[in-house]
């Protein structure tokens, strides 16, 4: 069965095939570049976050390990160490008593993981964890009156 062919000399299923291909073809870069501009922007939070530990700034350290793992990636080392980050940050101020510090660098990776939950849900561990931290360093509510 012969197929009318386009105003080049190509069959029309010869020019479908060639779209559907490039199509594909831009469609797989698109989602690598996205994926590479996401996994650099996560380098760059952590490395701020780094940044700031070292030099004592604990706040701008917290916002910069957050932000690392707001920018998730699958497989990615960043995420833990970020989390762990967190983590060490939020024990160093609970040893000081800087209880309010704590608490923020708590709470900041217990949001930093919930709002990465998608079609999976990473972090579920420190998760709970931070829950634990949290009721403990938190002070007691006070009824309505």
């Amino acid at each position: 069965m012969q197929f009318r062919t386009s105003y080049l000399g190509d069959t029309v299923l010869e020019r479908t095939r060639i779209i559907l291909v490039n199509g594909a073809v831009i469609a797989i870069l698109a989602v690598l570049m996205f994926a590479a501009a996401t996994q650099y922007r996560q380098w760059a939070q952590f490395s701020r976050g780094e940044k700031a530990l070292a030099a004592g700034d604990h706040i701008n350290a917290i916002a910069g390990f957050e932000s690392a793992i707001h920018m998730y990636t699958p497989f990615s080392p960043l995420v833990d160490r970020a989390a762990a980050r967190l983590w060490i940050i939020g024990r160093d101020m609970e040893t000081r008593g800087q209880r309010d510090k704590a608490l923020v660098s708590f709470r900041a990776l217990r949001s930093a993981f919930y709002s990465t939950h998608g079609l999976t849900k990473p972090g579920m561990k420190w998760i709970a964890i931070c829950d634990e931290k949290i009721n403990l360093l938190s002070p007691p509510v006070q009824p309505a009156r």
